[in-house]
């Protein structure tokens, strides 16, 4: 914004965003003044005029006033060029605000925008300006609300028909956040080991924050599609009084009180969101969402943010930490997995001794097919499920006495689709009587995933699910007894998320302890064993038994961990439906582009995807967004959104997305608007001074010009002409701007490459 006019298309253009009309005069008022008048009384009363005055006659003057549903100002508008850092203009906006009685502030230059709450808060940077509804209901909560000592931390809950103790560590989780809430903080990290109860603290925890007034919206963000469906089915129990519902892609928003969406979705529409939509928002498995791709979904949004981890801190980037600004690597609260193994929060496992272990030395970097091929074959596979079942069936009774069927819940961790169709195939031969119903393969391309799932949680068979990567982490079943490990496990995070799926209790079978079968010597690699349990802080080659790694993990190489486990990039195809047949990734998403094409005239539902404009009016219903995924995930080409993320190499695509890519009508960002995007999400979760913060603006846009930054730029034009080095040192340090240009090389220009 280098002048006036270029300022007001500008604001404009942010107000239009956030739901305000700037010509509408019963919401916006522009270039107004402020009156000063002096009552009988000789008291001073302030009005809002049009015409200029001199300075003895105006209070000062407002670019804009924001005004509430009953015409009265909400906020200001403070615009400066973009040569100044707009938070130098907090003293010249705030007796204006004043004056009007706007308990609200915002000062922006076009690139940068603060929201003050000067009555409560400092300036902060936002994402975007808030609606009038945002506003409104901030002024009406303060009135309200309760003080959090005032609300009571119940003793017992119901969850699942059942009636549930709220345990002790999860009560000291409250009092933690209501303390840290007290004090100001905004955000909160906190770390509970698999099958403690995340998902039960933070539903119980809103409900503290609806009670006391200060929560109207929430949204709940995860990312995968079961955790979306467990977290619902939580908050639906236990704040059974509140509205919630799952956004999916295309489907219409609705105004209610709990959101929960994928973090995929919300990549792609978060913009139909004003960053003060939402008073509450909670991320679980945090440590993937501020990472990468994902932050701008999480970031995007100004409210007070509580991000949930079951990976133990040494696992977690930095990145976490100062987004959640917990200090010096720790979160607001921890729960120690031994802790929960030692007051019998948690059930504790044993290793199946005996069993044959495939020595799969040299498999750090390995193609899952090969080494399917090398590892198993039908010799091996079968003496997997036959050593099973030889001693499952002598331990069950002891390891869950009131377990009415045998063995009990088992989950089967496969290499791959094909394999694990193999192994679901030799578990039912074993059990003809049951007529397939033993065992049930577990994976994206079978039809009917949501009802296998349901009825392995709820009814006697299937007593065994066979599963790649969807029942790994996330899934919650408490009568697990068994865990078989039929493939090499790299990441230590998933590793622990995999032996996480059996520590659940499940006093209603009398569940004494699970047994993991590790056919690959998993465990020998993080030198875990029931004695001496791998909690987190070690594990890997040259690792003592519960000690620490020879040296620290990079954050680059805990994601690549993850990557050689996911095998999105490693292969050239993906596998499709129950018997995991190979299909070459660019001739699935040549088939996929070409059936869409040819369909979308003759299917409503690709015609109404095809014709929405608004997804905010004229979406998919949930219902219809349902029925179009099992129209298009049919035997044969198996189209769903797990096969068309890895054919197309994009994890944080929707099937929405998909559908509109190959009708042609996805609009590829610019480089320099993916540049922006990345520069301002990462900008939201680190703490930089406002001058820092103008600084690295500046070198934002000689990045966008270059794709990249050099310490060089600083010394050569335009650069040098403003001084940069100079300022750069001034600000950071000389060291500290060395590694404050790699990390926006990493995190902002890298990520747009």
């Amino acid at each position: 914004m280098n002048n006036e006019a270029d300022s007001r298309i500008i604001v404009d253009d942010f107000l239009r965003q956030a739901h305000w009309d700037p010509r509408d005069k019963s919401q916006v008022l522009t270039e107004y003044y402020v009156k000063k008048e002096t009552s009988k009384r000789g008291r001073h009363r302030n009005e809002i005029i049009s015409e200029p005055a001199t300075e003895e006659y105006h209070a000062g003057r407002a670019d804009y006033v924001l005004l509430d549903s009953h015409g009265r100002p909400l906020a200001i508008i403070e615009a400066k060029k973009s040569a100044i850092e707009p938070y130098t203009a907090k003293q010249q906006a705030l007796p204006y605000a004043k004056s009007i009685g706007a308990p609200f502030i915002f000062l922006t230059n076009g690139e940068l925008i603060y929201f003050w709450d000067y009555q409560n808060d400092d300036a902060r940077m936002v994402n975007s300006l808030y609606s009038r509804r945002d506003l409104e209901r901030i002024v009406h909560q303060r009135k309200e609300r309760k003080p959090l000592a005032t609300i009571s931390i119940p003793d017992y809950y119901l969850r699942q028909g059942e009636q549930r103790k709220v345990r002790d560590y999860q009560q000291e989780a409250m009092r933690a956040l209501d303390h840290a809430l007290e004090l100001g903080k905004r955000r909160f990290l906190i770390e509970l080991p698999t099958g403690t109860g995340k998902t039960d603290v933070v539903a119980l925890y809103l409900k503290r924050l609806f009670d006391s007034g200060r929560a109207e919206r929430v949204l709940f963000l995860v990312d995968r599609e079961q955790l979306a469906k467990q977290a619902l089915e939580a908050l639906q129990d236990v704040l059974s009084e509140h509205s919630s519902y799952w956004l999916k892609p295309g489907v219409v928003k609705e105004e209610k009180e709990i959101t929960v969406c994928l973090l995929q979705t919300m990549i792609g529409r978060y913009q139909e969101f004003t960053s003060g939509y939402f008073d509450v928002v909670i991320a679980d498995e945090c440590h993937r969402s501020i990472y990468g791709a994902w932050q701008t979904a999480l970031t995007h949004f100004d409210a007070v943010h509580i991000g949930l981890t079951a990976t133990p801190a040494a696992y977690i980037e930095r990145n976490t930490f100062e987004f959640y600004n917990c200090k010096n690597g720790q979160p607001d609260f921890t729960y120690p997995l031994l802790e929960a193994f030692k007051k019998d929060y948690l059930v504790p496992y044993k290793f199946a001794s005996g069993i044959t272990v495939l020595i799969a030395e040299g498999t750090d970097e390995y193609d899952p097919e090969k080494f399917e091929r090398e590892w198993t074959n039908a010799d091996t596979n079968r003496k997997f499920v036959e050593e099973f079942e030889r001693l499952a069936w002598q331990t069950y009774k002891d390891q869950a006495p009131k377990q009415r069927v045998g063995p009990g819940k088992t989950i089967v961790f496969a290499i791959t689709k094909r394999h694990a169709a193999r192994l679901a195939k030799i578990f039912n031969e074993m059990h003809p009587e049951l007529n397939g119903r033993y065992a049930e393969v577990i994976t994206s391309d079978v039809m009917n995933a949501d009802e296998l799932i349901r009825k392995f949680k709820r009814e006697d068979y299937p007593q065994v699910a066979v599963s790649v990567g969807m029942l790994d982490t996330g899934f919650d079943c408490r009568e697990v007894l068994h865990l078989l490990l039929c493939r090499k496990v790299l990441s230590p995070i998933l590793y622990q998320q995999m032996r996480g799926r059996g520590t659940r209790t499940a006093p209603h079978i009398g569940k004494k302890y699970f047994v993991i079968y590790d056919f690959f010597g998993n465990h020998k690699y993080f030198n875990d064993s029931d004695a001496d349990i791998f909690a987190g802080h070690g594990g890997g080659h040259g690792a003592t038994p519960g000690g620490t790694l020879p040296k620290p993990i990079s954050e680059k190489e805990l994601i690549e961990l993850g990557l050689k486990d996911e095998w999105l990039e490693a292969v050239n195809y993906i596998e499709v439906g129950p018997e995991g047949e190979r299909v070459d990734k660019k001739q699935y998403v040549t088939n996929w582009e070409q059936v869409i094409r040819e369909r979308v005239n003759d299917d409503h539902l690709l015609r109404k995807v095809r014709d929405i404009k608004d997804p905010e009016k004229d979406g998919l219903t949930s219902k219809e967004e349902e029925t179009l995924a099992k129209n298009l995930n049919q035997p044969e080409m198996y189209f769903n959104e797990d096969n068309l993320r890895r054919a197309y190499k994009e994890p944080g695509g929707t099937l929405i997305d998909f559908i509109r890519r190959a009708l042609g009508m996805i609009k590829t960002k610019s480089k320099e608007e993916v540049i922006i995007e990345n520069f301002h999400a990462w900008l939201v979760t680190k703490k930089f001074t406002p001058e820092q913060a103008q600084y690295l603006n500046l070198l934002k846009n000689r990045g966008i010009v270059r794709g990249e930054l050099k310490v060089a730029d600083l010394f050569e034009p335009p650069l040098s002409i403003l001084n940069a080095a100079s300022l750069g040192t001034e600000l950071f340090g000389e060291q500290g701007l060395k590694d404050v240009i790699e990390e926006m090389n990493n995190a902002v220009f890298a990520k747009a490459g």
